[in-house]
């Protein structure tokens, strides 16, 4: 499945700082330290609605990720899939009428148009789950060559039992483990299955719904099983970060886990599991479910959307946080004042500015930090303070590059 096109990014002078990230398995930021390639897999949209803030929040937080390593000089393997086959997406297309193929393109292209809007740097590979169910299936059967599955009614489940390493990724006991599989589409109370947080690898089919010829039996993948497929594929085990939001880190990313462990017997999975906040509306988390949606889109008609990336980028990836409107206004302002400034003719030296930018950034994607850096040179910029014809173009360029930015 094609990507979306990727924005130029300036080139800066002098030398970066190494990233340090929040780690949700260990608790703690730590730095990272990929080899010339860093690789990072971040879990993509299910398609049955347009990218709403909460959405746009996570994969800004991954795009800075990217920034910062290849201001460091890495190359950035980014894989990233969509989730276009699955019970939420066949379930709007049945309320809609719509063919639930033709709904999960509609929104997939609509999601690549606003992650161009907001300039997100795209990954290398962009999967969607119905391109590799064959290989997710040659996955599931592999493991159950292991012994780690068992059959119910001809769906194939991974036994919790065989896993001696669940747990780690979110640190949960088991009744929060219990609440959250039953909230985030598990099935701890479905008879015959041996332990309630066992969960489904593979769906036998289903009267009226989609189905694929497989060694299984027809039918299609579980929800965990693609990504670990995806990600193997394409970055192998003990890749840099796996990203999403924190609604991902149970079960999601603790079952995905342990089916690579089982896959490949390396722990971890990836080295940093990493998770951006929540966006609320109301007082609310942004769901699509809760029907309280804010659209990038429709955002996008009426403001720029750069404004839009800034009201991302006051928080802290990590915050959870409530949009309100007056948010957009403030970053309307904040994007004035910085393109004003910028368009002068000079402006304060930006070698100390480029540096501590950097550092705020590097230290776990401070981006508040970084904000009221350059709101601070740009206020004495055009204040007439600093003589350097090429201060305001470094800082179109360090904004671009580092924060995504246009100026």
């Amino acid at each position: 499945m094609r990507s979306w096109s990727a924005p130029n990014v300036p080139k800066l002078p002098g030398k970066s700082v190494p990233l340090r990230l929040y780690d949700t398995a260990s608790k703690q930021v730590r730095q990272t330290d990929p080899g010339p390639t860093a690789r990072m897999y971040v879990c993509g949209i299910t398609p049955y609605d347009a990218t709403h803030l909460g959405h746009a929040n996570t994969y800004l937080a991954f795009d800075l990720v990217g920034r910062v390593w290849r201001d460091m000089g890495h190359e950035v393997h980014y894989t990233q899939n969509a989730t276009d086959v699955d019970d939420p997406l066949l379930e709007r297309a049945q309320q809609t009428g719509v063919a639930w193929q033709d709904l999960a393109e509609r929104e997939i292209q609509l999601f690549r148009t606003d992650m161009e809007a907001l300039r997100v740097l795209p990954p290398r590979e962009y999967v969607g789950v119905t391109e590799v169910v064959g290989r997710v299936a040659e996955l599931i059967a592999g493991l159950a060559a292991k012994g780690v599955t068992y059959m119910l009614d001809g769906d194939v489940y991974f036994s919790v039992a065989d896993a001696p390493k669940f747990g780690q990724v979110s640190g949960y006991d088991e009744q929060q483990m219990l609440d959250l599989f039953a909230e985030r589409g598990g099935d701890p109370g479905r008879p015959g299955k041996r332990d309630p947080l066992d969960w489904l690898l593979w769906q036998a089919e289903r009267p009226g719904e989609p189905a694929w010829e497989s060694p299984l039996g027809r039918g299609r993948p579980g929800w965990h099983i693609e990504c670990t497929a995806i990600a193997l594929d394409n970055l192998g085990a003990g890749f840099d970060v796996a990203g999403g939001g924190t609604d991902l880190i149970f079960p999601h990313h603790e079952c995905g886990a342990s089916e690579g462990h089982a896959a490949t017997g390396e722990w971890p999975f990836a080295k940093f599991y990493t998770h951006a906040g929540m966006v609320a509306l109301d007082g609310e988390k942004m769901s699509k479910s809760k029907g309280n949606l804010v659209f990038v889109s429709k955002l996008r008609l009426q403001h720029d959307p750069m404004a839009i990336r800034l009201v991302l980028l006051a928080h802290h990836y990590r915050e959870d946080w409530q949009y309100t409107p007056g948010q957009l206004a403030e970053a309307e302002a904040r994007l004035a004042r910085w393109r004003s400034a910028t368009g002068l003719g000079s402006g304060p030296d930006t070698e100390e500015l480029l540096a501590e930018v950097r550092e705020r950034l590097a230290d776990d994607l401070d981006t508040p930090g970084a904000l009221a850096l350059i709101d601070a040179w740009a206020e004495r910029a055009s204040a007439g303070d600093g003589s350097d014809p090429s201060a305001p173009g470094l800082v179109r360029d360090l904004a671009d590059a580092l924060l995504g930015v246009a100026l």
